[in-house]
């Protein structure tokens, strides 16, 4: 059990994330399936793991958002931008860990089934 080779999760968790954001873009659904899929799939490990990967990448996606969110809204506008992004960041971060980050590990939950090692 201890000679399992197993791919490198975080690699797995930027790479899917890379794809998650890019592909989100242009096919908003399918973007953050697939980027858990690579995610899971780069990952390895089982199942398990590749949802773990799949839903990490979908998280550090809403994070990235809500960041951009609240920096925007503090240059914009100053202390009240910051209240008001900081308010807008957590609505963000809570729809988009159910949005990516449920979505990513479905991607990932399909690799990991696919890629059992």
């Amino acid at each position: 059990m201890a000679d399992r080779v197993y791919g490198n999760f975080w690699l797995g968790v930027v790479i899917g994330w890379l794809v998650m954001v890019i592909l989100n873009i242009w096919i908003p659904i399918l973007g953050p399936i697939i980027g858990g899929f690579v995610a899971g799939w780069i990952a390895r490990g089982g199942v398990w793991n590749g949802a773990r990967a799949g839903a990490t990448a979908g998280i550090f996606g809403a994070i990235v958002v809500s960041i951009l969110i609240l920096l925007g809204g503090t240059f914009l506008l100053g202390g009240v931008g910051f209240l008001v992004g900081l308010g807008t960041a957590i609505v963000v971060v809570a729809a988009s860990f159910l949005y990516l980050g449920i979505l990513g590990l479905l991607g990932g939950v399909i690799a990991g089934a696919l890629r059992r090692s």
